[in-house]
């Protein structure tokens, strides 16, 4: 690895730059991660998102260092009505549906079991089943992580680099995150709302439909304000 290239401020305001992208590409994985792994007992919670981050992580830098074999993913293998599919299609098209598969079905939990239901079920979840489902959902979020890496700079040593800084800064924010989300039972709703925003996001880009992320982390920002909004009115009534 070539390090003399972080004598350059050109390097830094790249590694900055690709590390915070990388930070909000990947909100939405920390966001899965809570939900699944608040379905564990408590005392396992933090170990399940220490290891899913850690395992986002080697996923990332595996997939950087064959970054050919990768980009390789992104030619046509086939044609549908006249439209080119690639590796890629059919991995974001099988991880957006079971991304909304699973909110779905977490919702659908929450609604329609009592608490006890609920409780004992968590339980009973496998530790390896929730790890093997953050898995998968860390291979379909981190093609979007490796594409921007790649377009936002041609230095292997710079790309890991913010990835691994931007993963080290979201184990430290994911605990709290998830505490947060798990203390107040509309917050998961919303979470998993938003998870399901993301999978349907994943479906159209598998279609070479495009939707500027943008709107989608604005759409979520927004409706958190609202939702701590309601929380601290909900808190206030209950004094008065």
């Amino acid at each position: 690895m070539n390090l003399e290239l972080f004598a350059t401020p050109e390097a830094w305001v790249a590694l900055l730059t690709l590390t915070f992208l990388e930070i909000v590409l990947g909100i939405d994985n920390i966001i899965f991660i809570s939900i699944v792994s608040n379905r564990l007992p408590e005392e396992q919670q933090p170990r399940a998102r220490t290891i899913g981050l850690a395992l986002a992580l080697g996923v990332r830098v595996l997939m950087l260092s064959g970054i050919t074999y990768i980009i390789g993913f992104t030619q046509p293998i086939f044609e549908v009505f006249h439209h080119a599919v690639s590796g890629r299609d059919i991995i974001l098209l099988v991880g957006g549906l079971f991304l909304v598969g699973k909110s779905v079905t977490e919702i659908h939990d929450k609604v329609d079991h009592d608490e006890l239901e609920l409780s004992n079920e968590g339980k009973s979840v496998k530790f390896s089943n929730i790890i093997a489902q953050i898995v998968l959902l860390d291979i379909i979020f981190s093609f979007d992580s490796i594409l921007t890496a790649v377009g936002m700079s041609r230095e292997l040593v710079i790309m890991i680099a913010a990835v691994i800084i931007s993963i080290v800064i979201m184990m430290f924010f994911a605990g709290p995150i998830s505490r947060f989300i798990n203390r107040f039972p509309t917050l998961q709703m919303l979470a998993l709302s938003f998870l399901i925003l993301i999978g349907f996001m994943l479906v159209l880009e598998s279609v070479h439909i495009e939707v500027p992320k943008g709107y989608i982390y604005f759409a979520l920002f927004f409706s958190l304000l609202v939702e701590v909004l309601n929380i601290r009115l909900r808190k206030k009534s209950k004094k008065t």
